[in-house]
């Protein structure tokens, strides 16, 4: 023993020894320090993905919960390496939360995605663990006045016949990504600031088309639903419909009703639970600060010897909406009011057809009318204005969006 210590050879081993457990540690530690931080490469990667993802999807309204799964959507899709045939995650067990938010200020929108990923390290109870985040502004894009929502149908949007449009400052969309999203056919004529599509245009050329924007904004990204969020008033109890051709109604729900003739709203809420609104010839309908809610397949139909003179309450929930189709109502909406009709505020139909006859007087400063609808078709001679904030309740309605990652 005393010669092993007394031994060069035996004291070289000893320090060897006693030298390799700090860099055999240190090894590991570059190891797991690596590791980690490769897998942050791919979780931030993953982040980023997911919030262009969201923003591309969200509206206002979005609760936390749907921003979180639509998110995670995404994100595991990208973060996904197969394992065995079952494609495992195979960092899902080391992830420990996943969450979205947004955050409005304005017109503009910050969402918010973060989450950490950890590993055990390969020496002693080392847990390494890193927090990754990404942010997206979603801005609006120009203010609109017609919108189609279907990305399926053809020609979207179509403006036919001898309609002379006239959009001052506002724009047309549609959600449609084929060649013809919006399409103008016969002598029809557009003025507007733009046209917006998530695919392209038909007929928009030469003199009858006049857009400030000099030609359509193709392939953009998709349209918001302007009252994605708006939430229809519970039913009351039902209430009758007075005989006769002239008649005035109060605010409440009508079940299965057909009115008819020449009526008058009083100011409030219209719930239609099935029936209809068809006046039948030469009949009128008239109300100010009314929201007609057409549920339970209820339709609207007015032709072009009738007379239309509807405006939206500027108060209250329902502010700026006149007609508003529930979601799962396919009917078509057919608003064809005769000469000197009037309508303004939203009509909206986000799964049905809107026909949309006007006959404004081209020469006005023009009508406060937003039209949303699965799909849109305009005749007629309309005049929309761009600036309508106080008549539409503050309710706005973009065409497009821009998405930016700003961490």
């Amino acid at each position: 023993m005393r010669n092993f210590f007394r031994s060069e050879h035996g004291n070289f081993a000893v320090i060897t020894a006693l030298a390799m457990v700090p860099i055999m540690t240190g090894v590991a530690g570059v190891v797991d320090f690596v590791s980690i931080n490769n897998k942050a490469g791919k979780l931030q990667n993953s982040l980023d993905i997911s919030a262009l993802a969201i923003g591309t999807k969200y509206y206002s309204g979005m609760s936390g919960d749907e921003l979180t799964s639509l998110g995670r959507d995404f994100f595991d899709s990208n973060l996904a390496r197969a394992r065995d045939e079952a494609s495992e995650l195979i960092y899902n067990h080391q992830l420990t939360e996943f969450d979205a938010s947004a955050t409005t200020s304005g017109d503009i929108s910050h969402i918010e995605v973060i989450s950490t990923i950890e590993q055990k390290g390969m020496i002693g109870n080392i847990d390494w663990r890193t927090t990754r985040r990404a942010v997206v502004e979603v801005a609006p894009g120009q203010p609109a006045c017609v919108l189609a929502l279907d990305p399926t149908a053809s020609a979207a949007v179509k403006l036919q016949g001898s309609t002379q449009v006239v959009l001052d400052g506002c724009v047309i969309a549609s959600n449609f990504s084929a060649n013809d999203s919006v399409s103008r056919g016969g002598s029809a004529q557009v003025a507007a600031e733009c046209v917006t599509t998530v695919g392209g245009t038909e007929g928009l050329t030469g003199y009858n088309t006049d857009l400030e924007c000099g030609i359509p904004r193709v392939n953009q990204y998709a349209s918001l639903d302007p009252l994605m969020s708006v939430v229809p008033p519970s039913y009351t109890a039902c209430k009758s419909v007075p005989g006769g051709k002239t008649k005035t109604l109060s605010p409440g729900t009508f079940f299965n009703k057909t009115i008819s003739g020449d009526v008058t709203l009083d100011p409030g809420v219209y719930i239609l639970r099935g029936g209809q609104i068809k006046l039948g010839g030469n009949g009128s309908l008239t109300g100010s600060g009314v929201t007609i809610f057409l549920m339970e397949g209820a339709e609207f139909t007015s032709n072009a010897n009738e007379v239309i003179n509807l405006s939206p309450p500027s108060e209250g929930p329902y502010a700026g909406i006149t007609i508003y189709q529930e979601r799962t109502n396919t009917d078509a909406v057919v608003i064809n009011g005769g000469s000197g009709s009037n309508v303004t505020g939203f009509i909206y139909a986000p799964s049905a057809h809107v026909f949309y006859a006007a006959n404004s007087d081209m020469s006005g400063s023009g009508q406060c009318i937003r039209v949303v609808g699965n799909t849109v078709e305009m005749t007629g001679n309309s005049s929309v204005a761009s600036n309508c904030e106080a008549e539409l309740g503050g309710k706005k309605m973009y065409a497009g969006r821009s998405i930016t990652l700003v961490r």
